[in-house]
């Protein structure tokens, strides 16, 4: 099958080289010309663990190729994936400007019947949004369907190729029959849950809300472990046991970081709002780690006294092991307030230190 990929950030790179591997014809389109002129040299942005190799062994056997193209890649796909960012916005919301350019490129383009898969995370609705402004600008047979990403950082290929559940998000029966063949040699490990494309824009949402509330939670009770003597790990792994509960994400962090569950969160309480609902919860989820995060310099304070001239080593700069990503990392808020006090830096990561540099030059 042709595919077309929309995207080359970290979700659209591994969607096209897993593809790919599978015997698929899969160009990847971006429209920032110097990732692509990077790809095509085989020098990834992206650490994760399997994916150079992958993306290697595609490219060199003629499946998977790059372009700034994206109306041309549209053109030549039976299937064509929206795997574009969808930032959060200078007010908190989701800033859905790159998908919706990106669908008219697609819509312009598009060539005899076309899937057209949104596998960026978007608010509830968006889906429906982008079927009707398609509908405004061609008159090509098309359909639209949700097929929300699960992957981790520092696990994403293998997350691909073994899902725990592929979300087909499908409002007709062409959109289902062509995602059930797509996905067909990767239903071994996980069950194929067939919903509307709302439900599969929610799932999204509600499984990084799941992950955001179980990561507050602990360290929540991992603050009462110092205050009592207790041991949080000990405690973690004792409630992880429980076979209703499991060991998922319930681990005492420094908080969550990343690109998807801040974002996720505040498009969730966004979204409650909007239809009057309460959010007392997930604010307080979102309160929780934004306080683990700062409440580091004053347990070093509690230790050391005053900061003024201290040498303090940060081992760990992104915002979860396996990965070189440092958005919202709780090491960036920590040396910020190291800095701002006087401290010496040294930090040590074995991917993210060039990321981290860049914003804080004067540190080791």
């Amino acid at each position: 099958m042709k595919l077309s990929i929309i995207g080359t950030g970290n979700v659209g790179l591994v969607t096209g080289a897993c593809f790919s591997a599978l015997g698929h014809e899969v160009r990847c389109a971006d429209i920032d010309s110097g990732r692509i002129e990077r790809l095509e040299r085989l020098e990834l942005d992206s650490q994760e663990p399997g994916l150079a190799d992958l993306v290697a062994r595609n490219v060199e056997a003629g499946r998977l190729s790059f372009t700034t193209d994206t109306p041309a890649a549209a053109a030549e796909a039976e299937v064509v994936f929206l795997c574009v960012e969808t930032p959060q916005g200078e007010d908190g919301k989701p800033d859905l400007e790159r998908i919706r350019s990106a669908t008219r490129d697609i819509a312009a383009s598009i060539r005899g019947f076309t899937l057209i898969v949104v596998k960026s995370t978007v608010p509830v609705g968006t889906t429906e949004t982008l079927r009707q402004l398609v509908s405004s600008l061609t008159e090509e047979p098309f359909s639209i369907a949700c097929n929300p990403e699960f992957l981790k950082a520092g696990s994403a290929v293998s997350d691909f190729r073994e899902p725990d559940r592929i979300i087909a998000g499908c409002d007709d029966e062409r959109s289902l029959e062509l995602l059930q063949k797509l996905y067909e040699d990767f239903t071994g490990s996980g069950p194929f849950l067939e919903v509307d494309t709302r439900t599969a824009e929610l799932i999204k949402y509600a499984s990084n809300a799941m992950l955001a509330c179980r990561i507050s939670f602990m360290n929540s009770l991992a603050g009462l472990c110092e205050q009592l003597g207790a041991d949080a790990g000990e405690l973690a792994r004792g409630i992880g046991l429980d076979s209703r509960i499991g060991s998922g994400a319930l681990v005492p962090s420094p908080g969550y970081g990343g690109s998807c569950l801040p974002k996720d969160i505040r498009a969730l309480i966004d979204t409650l709002r909007e239809h009057g609902l309460d959010t007392q919860l997930f604010d307080a989820v979102e309160s929780v780690n934004e306080a683990q995060k700062a409440s580091h310099l004053e347990r070093l304070r509690s230790f050391l006294g005053d900061l003024q001239g201290r040498r303090i080593a940060v081992l760990g700069l992104s915002f979860k092991a396996g990965s070189d990503d440092i958005t919202n990392s709780a090491s960036e808020v920590l040396i910020g307030q190291l800095v701002e006090a006087g401290a010496e830096v040294a930090a040590w990561d074995p991917a993210a230190t060039k990321n981290m540099k860049r914003l804080f030059p004067g540190i080791e």
